[in-house]
């Protein structure tokens, strides 16, 4: 398995993680998430001292915001199936390990918070990686877990009112599609509150977050688009010219491009 995003993935399905896109990918999701990702951790009370597990940590914003919450006293064990995504931050109090939530038992345990973004929704043994997560916790030990859920709102552009809008939706559909058969579950976000609670977890909230007009958006529609066109063309889903007329329309700027949206759920450990 390989990771992009906070997902992990097999070579050949819809998002290969040695194209150049992927970069790109990740860098745009910062911008889309980060500001919503650190209130909670605010929420949460992260703080000096705290023993943290980032889950699959494919980049280093959110490892950097935890390092410095914790302090040198603290301790921030960056997680992911290919660490080459974080290996720049190995520095106390990060430590990075390579490790396959999915598949391997918890790298420790007495962990004071367990977070894991954009990461569930695509792992094939996705109720053994959070019951793993659950199970690394303190008792009184905090989880955040951050799924977006494409079923939730399916569009890429939310106000359809013209052909290039719903030459826009269409792609995503048909991304979507491709997607579920490669087994993620779309609809994943909106059923992490349940399963939080059948977890065993107490205290447990969860909101949403929708991005829609906003830069980032477009970096990351150029980039999930190019990344599947080869399957989006062999399927049937679009033609290579519909594919380069929506380029055109996302690089206009004449879009009001939405990201799915990422449900954030969290709750404590008894």
């Amino acid at each position: 398995m390989t990771r992009i995003d906070g997902h992990l993935l097999d070579h050949g399905h819809l998002l290969d993680p040695g194209q150049s896109e992927a970069t790109r990918r990740c860098e745009a999701l910062p911008d889309l998430f980060d500001a919503t990702t650190f209130r909670h951790l605010e929420r949460l009370g992260v703080g000096p001292g705290w023993r943290c597990w980032e889950v699959a940590a494919g980049g280093t914003s959110v490892l950097t915001w935890l390092a410095k919450r914790v302090g040198p006293t603290g301790r921030v064990l960056a997680t992911d199936v290919d660490t080459s995504w974080v290996g720049s931050a190995a520095r106390p109090p990060i430590e990075v390990l390579r490790h396959d939530v999915g598949a391997e038992e918890p790298p420790g345990e007495g962990f004071d918070l367990v977070h894991a973004r954009l990461v569930l929704a695509d792992v094939a043994e996705r109720d053994r990686a959070l019951r793993s997560m659950v199970r690394a916790l303190r008792p009184g030990g905090r989880i955040l877990v951050e799924e977006t859920d494409t079923a939730l709102q399916p569009l890429t552009c939310p106000d359809e009112h013209g052909p290039a809008q719903r030459l826009a939706n269409r792609l995503r559909e048909g991304r979507s599609a491709l997607l579920a058969e490669d087994g993620a579950d779309l609809s994943y976000g909106r059923k992490l509150p349940r399963l939080l609670r059948a977890a065993g977890l107490t205290r447990v909230e969860a909101d949403a977050h929708f991005p829609l007009g906003a830069g980032a958006c477009s970096v990351l529609e150029t980039a999930g688009v190019s990344q599947a066109r080869e399957r989006l063309v062999a399927a049937g889903r679009a033609t290579d010219t519909d594919i380069d007329r929506h380029l055109e329309n996302v690089a206009s700027g004449a879009l009001d491009l939405a990201a799915t949206p990422m449900v954030s759920a969290w709750g404590r450990k008894p």
